[in-house]
């Protein structure tokens, strides 16, 4: 008897461990704090490819094979991803250009975005001097011309030239001065240092163009970046033929891809009914405009006897399709998420023609695999997730569509043939019906693990949205491009969406805000949303009702009965402070306004409010400076309940928003065990004569439970620190364990008595990073220092987190969520 031989070990065997283990692979290699050495990362390919090949080759299978071919399969993603950040870093900005004047050369290889203050562009130089002598810079720079800047030796405004009219493919010699990507790192936060890395850019920084600098050169146009070049003219003729900026914005999102051009009270109207990933995320919209050219390619090629028998007609309008949608994607500028759902589409089209009957998990799988081969850190965006659930859902609906392939037959009778056309269109409507239905189910949760919102009249608007937009709007907007009288009808297109978008929006319950889930419920209630939809038993669907239940009940940790925890954010040049209790939540100061358009408010405090779930009582704002209410006005406005405590003058703007209190030493309240204290500035401060500077009157805060103090400052300068030492009533109420440092450690301010009477176990200064200042002055960290007092640099800490149930330890979110991109703050 011969001995039976197990089956051969293949792709059909080991094609599931190997996308799995590949997934699994640049998940934990995106977990890396910091990078390995370049040897580990080539030894995990080399030998993932060997035991590969070993295991293929022996011809056997068993459990033991697919552990490790799911291993090796880890480990080959793991040491290729790898390889590539290491590249990547290689190509880095030298930390001893930062700041310093660089002239260099090169090209606009991405279309310009105009803002109120200047220009910003994408720069890759072709060559760089400094003090005379070449110099290395990174491939792609982030670059902005401004009509101002500032010198960082004396924080003095510099007159700037104008700001040239920029645009794509031009070259320019300019001098300019560099900064390492370098952004805020709070809770919930955008990763903006993510999203330069993933954008290829390693340096950013802004032309400097005053009276002393050489004058900026435009040397020539070339025909470098010639679909950028071709977009912003696309741009251009949009904005002169459509005079409506809301109808212009939206335009320009769907023709060239420009959604900076949508303004923000409208991205609050897209995200309260759930359509914004028609206009920012692209998978759902791409993959829509593929199959509407797949479906009309489709009955065209029919149509030719001769064609169907060169290529079948299915054939020929899956690739016409892909084409199509690979055109617009290229022409709306290529993003990543465009990229992601090209090759989503390519590599499931691919997978139909080989004519292989994989189950739709395995598609889905390999489609992934692919994508984040292409790029791996993808996985850590909202866009590929929300466009790769899309899109597979989208293909689980497949059958359900196949009446489109059955169009009445030319040779029916005319009565038969209207039947069924009715009930091919009946059919389509009901399978679309069914489709967005199991989209709006199964990325509810995905919405809320990113975003901390569900949108109630989603579904509606959706099945409204989707179909208007791809097939009304977006063709309709791409003919203007040939014939640009089409945009007329566009904007009463337009015009139309934005009617019922408003009027769904208006609704009370239009969405729901709710706090943004750990990670580990987030995705369990993903898998449980996705299992909601799948064509299975009811009763098997009815186990994804648990998990989606408890990410849409959790709710954010507080602080037990007489505790409380101070989070400072990272606001940049700025304070800003969110102090909770058990029951009570109060914010002292705003942070900076960044721009015409574009505060700490918008930013960074109102999505950590939303994700926190979070409700304040009172807003203390410390004084009047900029710096401290910059995004008071966005804050005020979203949370109409909170009081308003502050020093500023009665004719200042907020105060139409909301009637301030002014703050004065005495005022006292309790909070779940808690007492909070204003300590300065007495009553009689605000009659001086001469009227107080804003600094001299600046809200001081104490916090206590009776065990642990927290002296929240603001501005104070070291004649408010006198004052404060000298009142009987204040001497004796300074001690702390946590000091919000006085003006950003100003030299002006942290005395050496005022800081031996706080004798704070933490203090932490809240500055920008190279802020144009100098915070923390050179003598104020040496004092600090001196003093044994454990200083805090928010650029270098990011967020931080002190509590009062653990006075010992202050928590650095950018030390704590270290990831290998972001910025290592010397």
């Amino acid at each position: 008897m011969h001995a039976s031989r197990s089956p051969r070990v293949g792709w059909p065997h080991t094609g599931l461990a190997l996308g799995v283990g590949v997934l699994a692979g640049i998940a934990a290699q995106l977990q890396q704090a910091a990078l390995a050495s370049g040897w580990v990362y080539a030894g995990g390919v080399l030998l993932a490819c060997g035991v590969y090949a070993a295991i293929v080759t022996q011809r056997r299978t068993g459990p033991w094979v697919q552990v490790t071919v799911l291993c090796m399969g880890a480990a080959f993603a793991w040491g290729l991803t790898g390889l590539r950040a290491l590249v990547f870093v290689g190509q880095a900005l030298n930390p001893g250009l930062e700041g310093r004047d660089v002239w260099v050369t090169g090209v606009v290889v991405d279309m310009p975005q105009y803002v109120q203050t200047g220009v910003r562009f994408r720069f890759a130089p072709e060559e760089a001097w400094m003090d005379g002598q070449p110099i290395g810079v990174p491939a792609l720079l982030d670059l902005g011309w401004y009509s101002s800047a500032y010198n960082a030796s004396s924080a003095i405004p510099e007159l700037q030239r104008p700001p040239a009219e920029v645009r794509a493919g031009q070259r320019w010699g300019f001098q300019v001065r560099l900064k390492a990507p370098h952004g805020s790192v709070n809770p919930h936060g955008f990763d903006y240092e993510l999203y330069l890395w993933e954008q290829g850019v390693q340096a950013t920084g802004y032309v400097r163009a005053t009276e002393g600098a050489p004058p900026p050169q435009h040397l020539a146009q070339t025909w470098q970046a010639p679909v950028a070049q071709a977009r912003q003219w696309t741009r251009e003729r949009i904005q002169a033929h459509v005079s409506d900026a809301r109808t212009s914005g939206l335009l320009s999102a769907l023709v060239v891809g420009d959604q900076r051009a949508i303004e923000r009270d409208d991205w609050d109207v897209f995200r309260a009914t759930g359509v914004s990933h028609l206009v920012s995320i692209s998978g759902t919209h791409v993959t829509m405009f593929a199959w509407l050219a797949t479906i009309v390619a489709g009955r065209l090629w029919r149509r030719s006897v001769r064609l169907s028998d060169w290529l079948p007609a299915p054939h020929a309008a899956w690739l016409l399709g892909l084409a199509l949608a690979a055109v617009y994607a290229l022409f709306s500028g290529w993003g990543v998420p465009a990229q992601r759902t090209t090759l989503m589409l390519a590599v499931v089209l691919a997978l139909r023609m080989l004519g292989g009957r994989w189950p739709w998990p395995w598609v889905a799988l390999w489609t992934a695999v692919v994508v984040l081969l292409w790029d791996p850190w993808a996985m850590l965006q909202a866009g590929f997730w929300l466009s790769f659930v899309a899109v597979a859902v989208l293909f689980m609906a497949l059958p359900a569509l196949g009446g489109y392939d059955q169009p009445p037959a030319p040779g029916d009778a005319s009565g038969m043939r209207k039947l069924r056309a009715l009930s091919w269109w009946l059919q389509a409507g009901r399978a679309m019906w069914r489709e967005q239905w199991a989209m709006t189910v199964a990325l509810a949760p995905l919405a809320v693990l990113w975003f901390g919102q569900v949108s109630l009249v989603g579904l509606f608007a959706n099945a409204l949205a989707i179909p208007w937009v791809t097939l009304v709007i977006t063709p309709l907007a791409l003919m203007g491009v040939l014939w640009p009288e089409v945009w007329t009808a566009a904007s009463g297109a337009i015009a139309l969406l934005y009617a019922v978008l408003d009027v769904l929006a208006a609704l009370p319950w239009a969405s729901v805000n709710l706090p943004l889930p750990p990670t580990v419920l987030g995705l369990w209630a993903v898998i449980g949303g996705v299992l909601l939809v799948l064509p299975l038993p009811w009763a098997v669907r009815a186990m994804g009702v648990v998990p989606v239940l408890a990410c849409l009940w959790w709710r954010p940790p507080l602080p037990s009965g007489g505790e409380f925890s101070v989070l400072a954010l990272d606001v940049g040049q700025g304070n800003a402070v969110l102090v909770q209790t058990q029951g009570h939540a109060l914010l002292f100061d705003a942070g900076p306004r960044y721009s015409l358009e574009s505060d700490a408010g918008h930013r960074v405090l109102l999505p950590l409010l939303k994700a926190l779930d979070v409700r304040l009582d009172t807003v203390v704002l410390s004084h009047r400076d900029m710096d401290h209410v910059g995004g008071a006005a966005a804050v005020l406005m979203m949370q109409p309940e909170a009081g308003l405590l502050s020093s500023i003058d009665p004719q200042h703007a907020l105060q139409q928003l909301r009637r301030s209190s002014r703050c004065e030493a005495g005022m006292q309240w309790q909070w779940d065990g808690v007492h909070f204290e204003i300590l300065h500035p007495a009553a009689s401060d605000y009659a001086a004569v001469p009227p107080p500077s804003p600094n001299a009157v600046s809200c001081v805060l104490r916090i206590s439970n009776g065990r642990q103090v927290a002296l929240l400052t603001g501005d104070i300068e070291a004649a408010q620190e006198r004052a404060l030492l000298q009142r009987p009533e204040s001497a004796d109420r300074l001690r702390a364990d946590f000091l919000l440092v006085p003006h950003h450690g100003s030299k002006t301010s942290s005395s050496l008595a005022f800081l031996e009477a706080v004798q704070p176990r933490h203090a932490l200064v809240q500055a920008g990073y190279r802020n144009r200042y100098g915070h923390p002055a050179a003598q104020v960290v040496e004092r600090y220092a001196g003093l044994r007092i454990h200083l805090v640099l928010s650029p270098r800490c990011g967020a931080s987190l002190w509590r009062s149930e653990d006075p010992q330890n202050v928590a650095c979110l950018r030390e704590d969520a270290r990831r290998y991109w972001h910025h290592d703050v010397p």
